[in-house]
């Protein structure tokens, strides 16, 4: 018990040290600087397993495997760098869904993802 508890710390604290949606392999990389032994099974697991105790929520893209981030942010949007892959989080929401739809439609939600690249990639 003690080594999947500290796997599984080392995975919370993965996700907290980014600040941002990580998929599978980034869990991997981070989380292996506290447990060398890591394997990408144990994230997959895990990570199952924080998204039902709802420490974590998927962050789905168009035409990508899923990315996690810890739950409970608030309705927010999502930056994805097309040279590096990585994906940010854009915090809160400027868009009326409301003034944009014909008369009678109602929203029920949306998601909006910004394609570019990062300071980090030229």
């Amino acid at each position: 018990m003690e080594r999947s508890t500290r796997q599984r710390r080392a995975i919370r604290e993965a996700f907290l040290e980014a600040g941002r949606p990580l998929s599978p392999q980034e869990v991997l990389d981070l989380a292996r600087r506290r447990v060398p032994s890591l394997g990408l099974a144990t994230v997959y697991r895990n990570l199952k397993a924080l998204l039902e105790e709802g420490f974590l929520a998927p962050v789905h893209l168009p035409g990508e495997p899923p990315r996690y981030e810890p739950a409970g942010r608030g309705h927010h949007h999502h930056f994805h760098c097309r040279v590096c892959g990585r994906v940010f989080e854009l915090p809160g929401c400027a868009l009326e869904a409301e003034a944009h739809l014909p008369p009678g439609f109602r929203p029920e939600g949306h998601e909006v993802t910004v394609y570019g690249r990062c300071p980090d990639c030229p």
